[in-house]
């Protein structure tokens, strides 16, 4: 084994790892971005939103 063969490797397996976390943080993303609409569609409301509004304590 090259030392450039390791160092590509490296490279690779780093993006690899990379591309996976920004891939499992886009995906989690939605999926609660689909859970805020669900509980907003229930009547659940957001707080942040209730305290803009002055609805909050």
């Amino acid at each position: 084994m090259t030392h450039a063969f390791y160092i590509g490797m490296s490279y690779a397996a780093t993006g690899l790892v990379v591309l996976c976390l920004i891939a499992w943080v886009a995906v989690d993303g939605q999926a609660r971005r689909r859970e805020l609409k669900e509980l907003e569609a229930s009547g659940v409301r957001r707080m942040a939103k209730a305290a803009a509004a002055g609805d909050g304590k």
